[in-house]
């Protein structure tokens, strides 16, 4: 099964999210690429799904649409929803998150990621950080 190029070039750049996310200097920078690569992800499934219709205009969060789309992912979608905030300090500088939680989302992601790729049926290409490089 094809996707559409959105998709992938979503796929792509969630990719090189996980990468950046392995090699970040700090935690927080991290953790921002591990959500950003996730969020990417998520985008992805709604590229090649569609949103579902609405009567409203209003912007909804990937996290809340996606599970609409891909019910099989709710939970995904409550667990990085919850995460955002955190990654907004992460990336305004505010040191919010450990080394640990940082390497925890950068594995999650990557989880998640393989899935959001089985549910596609597309190849899940791990990122370059399997093996973390440990910050601090």
């Amino acid at each position: 099964m094809a996707i559409s190029r959105s998709a992938d070039d979503l796929l792509a750049s969630a990719r090189r999210s996980l990468t950046e996310a392995s090699i970040a200097a700090t935690a927080g920078e991290r953790y921002a690429a591990a959500h950003l690569a996730a969020l990417r992800a998520a985008a992805a499934v709604l590229a090649d799904r569609g949103r579902p219709a609405t009567r409203r205009s209003r912007v909804l969060s990937v996290w809340v649409v996606l599970p609409q789309v891909a019910p099989e992912l709710g939970e995904w979608a409550t667990f990085f929803a919850a995460g955002a905030r955190t990654r907004a300090a992460a990336e305004a500088g505010i040191d919010v998150v450990s080394h640990r939680q940082a390497d925890d989302l950068v594995r999650d992601a990557d989880i998640f990621l393989a899935r959001v790729c089985e549910l596609l049926g597309v190849p899940h290409q791990p990122a370059m950080g399997s093996a973390l490089l440990h910050v601090g």
